[in-house]
C-alpha cells in the first residue's frame, strides 16, 4: 500500500491550489499564512497541514474575500467559513475546490455536503460532465506530476463511484421495461479495468428511459455471445481507456464483428483514448466510434430507436 504524501514542494501547492509560487511566497512573507521547513539546501517543504490552510484559504480567495481579512480569522474558525461558502456557491470551480479539500483531508463528510448541494440544483448529467470529469482530469495531472499521491486519486475515484451507482439505483426503481425494449449492453474489454466511464453511461442510458444490462470489467468478446440468446438486436456499449493496446486493437474489432455483430442485428458504439486513432473509414458498418457523448446522445438517446 502507498505511503499516504505529507511532504509537498511549492510547486506541488502550486499546481493543487492554482495559486502561483510567487504569489504564495508573498503570502507567507507578508502576512505569515504559511510556515515551511527548509531542507538542508534551503528549498521550502510543507507539511499536509500546510496544503490544507492553502487550500482552505484559496476557496475563500476565490470567492472574494480579501487576503489580508483572510489572514486576520481565528485559524479554527476557517474550515466552518469554507464549508458554509462551498456548500452555498454556484459556481462549479468553488465546488471543485470544495472536493480537492475533502480529497486532501479525507472527508468523506465534506465530499457528501458539496455533492448533496449541487444536486440540488443540477442534474447528475450535469455534476458527473462538470464537476467530476473536471476534478478527475485535474487529478490525473496531479497524480502524474507527484503533486497527490494514489491514495487521494483512489479516495475521491471512489466517492464517485458511489454516487453514480446510488443514482443509477435511483433510476432504476422508478423504471420497467418490456422484454422486447431497446437495450444497450455495456462492458469494458478484456484487461480493462478502468470503469468511471462506463458507469456513467450505464446511469446516463438509464436516465433516457432505455434498458441496460452492465457486465463492467474486462469482458472477453466471445463471452457476449451468450446475452445474444436473450435478444439478438442488442447495442453493446465500451470506453477503451488503455486496452485492447494499439497492437490489439484492430483485432479486437475484427473479432468482435466475427463473433457477434455477424451473427446478429446488434451493433457496437466505442468510446476512449484507446480508439480514437482507429482508421474509421475501415471500421465495419455496425461500429462506430465517438469522441464526444453529445454525439452519441443525439443519435441513440433522443428517441428509442438504434438507427
Amino acid at each position: 500500500m502507498d505511503n499516504i504524501k505529507s511532504s509537498f514542494s511549492i510547486k506541488n501547492l502550486e499546481n493543487i491550489s492554482g495559486i502561483k509560487a510567487h504569489t504564495i511566497r508573498i503570502w507567507e512573507k507578508r502576512y505569515n499564512l504559511l510556515s515551511p521547513e527548509r531542507t538542508e539546501t534551503n528549498i521550502r517543504r510543507y507539511s499536509l497541514e500546510s496544503l490544507r490552510k492553502l487550500l482552505n484559504i484559496t476557496l475563500l480567495y476565490d470567492h472574494g474575500f480579501k487576503i489580508s481579512k483572510i489572514a486576520g480569522y481565528d485559524e479554527a474558525h476557517i474550515p466552518d467559513l469554507v464549508r458554509n461558502v462551498a456548500l452555498k456557491s454556484n459556481t462549479e470551480q468553488i465546488s471543485i475546490n470544495a472536493l480537492k479539500l475533502s480529497m486532501v483531508n479525507f472527508d468523506t463528510g465534506l465530499f457528501d455536503l458539496t455533492f448533496k448541494e449541487l444536486i440540488k440544483k443540477k442534474d447528475f448529467e450535469f455534476i458527473y460532465m462538470n464537476v467530476f470529469t473536471v476534478l478527475m482530469r485535474e487529478l490525473g495531472i496531479l497524480w502524474q506530476t507527484d503533486a497527490i499521491s494514489p491514495s487521494h486519486e483512489h479516495f475521491i475515484t471512489n466517492l464517485i463511484k458511489q454516487k453514480i451507482h446510488t443514482q443509477t439505483e435511483i433510476v432504476q426503481l422508478n423504471q420497467s421495461h418490456n422484454p422486447n425494449d431497446p437495450c444497450f449492453v455495456l462492458f469494458l474489454p478484456e484487461n480493462e479495468i478502468h470503469e468511471l466511464s462506463i458507469l456513467f453511461l450505464n446511469q446516463l442510458i438509464l436516465s433516457k428511459g432505455y434498458k441496460t444490462i452492465f457486465l463492467g470489467q474486462s469482458v472477453p468478446s466471445e463471452s457476449l455471445k451468450t446475452i445474444l440468446s436473450t435478444n439478438p438486436n442488442l447495442h453493446f456499449v465500451t470506453f477503451c481507456t488503455v486496452e485492447p493496446n494499439q497492437n490489439k486493437i484492430d483485432d479486437f474489432l475484427l473479432n468482435f464483428e466475427k463473433e457477434i455483430l455477424d451473427l446478429s442485428n446488434s451493433r457496437l458504439s466505442m468510446f476512449g483514448p484507446r480508439v480514437q486513432s482507429t482508421n474509421r473509414n475501415k471500421l465495419p458498418s455496425k461500429i462506430t466510434i465517438f469522441e464526444k457523448l453529445d454525439e452519441f446522445k443525439v443519435r441513440y438517446l433522443s428517441t428509442k430507436v438504434f438507427a
